[in-house]
């Protein structure tokens, strides 16, 4: 194989293990749980433990790795991911398998603020545009068929592989990078914004660990009200940090209305419809009773199309540069989110499907139309940054949106199904774990149904709100096509990090 193939073939093989790392684990939470214990507030952690330091570390890594070297961070990026992967697998409690997901998470962002980067510096002409095509498809293909391949290698072998495959996977890329792959850099790059970066990550944690103990202990806690003042009041900080010079985003580009909005639709799509997919998942295999497998089969409606709506786009010479297309995209995914609402614990699963498949199609639209757009409504010397704001947007609003659909979701629950006997009685309804759920209360099985899916459908509702407000802001405030920022100092190739899309 030529050394071209072999470089896009390493790039793409970590691109596609550190995305499928936000998904594939997913769909083996439910045998985690029964493995290793814990509540709903556990499995919530397993999600925004990784995608926390995603979000918060993307554009700063890319930043070292214009001044040190991308490859140098790139490969740090893959040990750090591949030894914290098996850590995971051999992980003996919940506790332990949080705090190595949160490092893996450390090493994944190191490795997306790099990746689509090396394409850019390693082709060149039409080479490089292929290139970044098949980076593209990798993104989407490892988004979608997450689920899937989760449920497959928790039933089929145990969940602790879905973390064991990235080893050898790692192994590879490693071999093949300090082969095949350049370490280049950029001298004149920016300087690390390290008050931003302390802001951020303190925000995005302090805001979703309060939501996340509000929702377990009740909202009477101080410690969860205080811990949430905390994160909104460094979110304000943070977005004040970044008039300075040296900000890792430029104050312009905040200021922008069509970059604002495009930012909210994209926290709106994260929280409002990724997020969702693990209570789904919760769902189907908690109250439905299906194996990891058979619950990775039923998500697919609204996991490929992902992947196949773009191509469908691209086919059809559907140009995805459009506010419009962004808020139409939303709109069809609150649609599905209010049609899933026909879904009932106990009730045949495809009472779920035609919501699914409208969440799908508008995923699917929403996705392609915001990673154009994000690009389009800035000059090309700020695309990078642009799609770097973008991810982070995006993965913020996974991590925020787990958290604060799962105290909708408990509260919910909770209205139906008081705490009984000194048993957390709604903490079991809400882990899907209807069985031991229905020894503690009167009405037995069936009011533990009927209360998961009260819960089910006040989480779907305020998903759908949260889309709705996205959509309305694309809508109202993207103008795509002519950037209305001036043109300002080039973005260092390091920042070229694609949305997902």
């Amino acid at each position: 194989m030529r050394p071209e193939r072999w470089k896009l073939l390493a790039l793409c093989l970590a691109t596609f293990m550190l995305l499928l790392d936000i998904t594939i684990v997913q769909a083996a939470l439910p045998a985690i749980q029964r493995r290793l214990g814990g509540g709903l507030s556990g499995l919530q952690w397993t999600v925004d433990a990784y995608t926390l330091p995603l979000a918060a570390l993307i554009i700063s890594l890319g930043t070292v790795a214009d001044r040190f070297g991308r490859r140098t961070v790139f490969l740090g990026g893959v040990a750090v991911f591949s030894a914290a992967s098996l850590a995971c697998g051999l992980s003996p409690s919940m506790a332990a398998l949080d705090i190595w997901r949160a490092v893996q998470g450390v090493g994944g962002a190191a490795m997306f603020a790099t990746t689509l980067a090396l394409v850019g510096q390693e082709f060149t002409g039409p080479v490089r545009g292929r290139a970044i095509l098949l980076w593209g498809s990798t993104v989407g293909a490892a988004v979608a068929c997450g689920p899937l391949l989760g449920g497959l290698l928790t039933e089929y072998a145990t969940w602790r592989w879905i973390f064991f495959v990235n080893v050898p996977v790692g192994v590879l890329t490693v071999a093949v990078t300090l082969r095949y792959v350049g370490n280049g850099r950029d001298e004149s790059g920016r300087r690390l914004d390290v008050p931003g970066l302390a802001t951020l990550t303190a925000a995005l944690v302090l805001l979703t660990g309060g939501l996340l103990r509000g929702s377990a202990s009740g909202w009477t806690s101080s410690a969860a009200t205080a811990s949430v003042a905390a994160g909104v009041v460094l979110l304000a900080g943070f977005a004040v940090l970044q008039r300075r010079p040296s900000a890792m985003l430029d104050r312009r580009l905040l200021h922008d209305r069509s970059v604002a909005a495009v930012s909210i639709a994209t926290i709106t799509l994260g929280a409002g419809m990724f997020a969702v997919i693990l209570y789904l998942t919760i769902f189907l295999q908690g109250a439905l009773s299906f194996s990891p497998l058979g619950g990775g089969l039923r998500l697919l409606p609204v996991t490929a199309p992902v992947f196949l709506v773009p191509l469908v786009l691209r086919r059809a010479r559907i140009s995805p540069v459009s506010g419009r297309l962004i808020g139409a995209g939303l709109t069809t995914i609150a649609a599905g989110l209010v049609t899933m609402t026909w879904a009932q614990a106990g009730a045949p699963w495809l009472r779920l499907l035609p919501g699914l498949l409208l969440a799908g199609v508008g995923i699917g639209i929403a996705n392609a139309a915001i990673a154009a757009t994000a690009l389009a409504v800035v000059p090309p010397n700020r695309a990078g940054l642009a799609a770097g704001l973008s991810n982070t947007c995006r993965l913020g609003g996974i991590a925020v949106g787990v958290a604060a659909l799962g105290a909708v979701f408990r509260a919910g629950i909770g209205s139906r199904v008081p705490s009984a006997h000194g048993h957390d009685t709604a903490g079991f309804v809400a882990a899907g774990r209807l069985d031991l759920a229905a020894r503690h209360l009167s009405g037995g099985l069936a009011q533990a149904q009927t209360a998961f899916s009260h819960g089910l459908h006040l989480l779907l509702a305020t998903a759908a709100l949260t889309a709705i407000a996205g959509a309305a802001a694309a809508f109202r405030y993207i103008r795509a096509g002519t950037p209305s920022l001036p043109a300002a100092h080039a973005i260092p190739a390091a920042h070229t990090v694609s949305a997902i899309h």
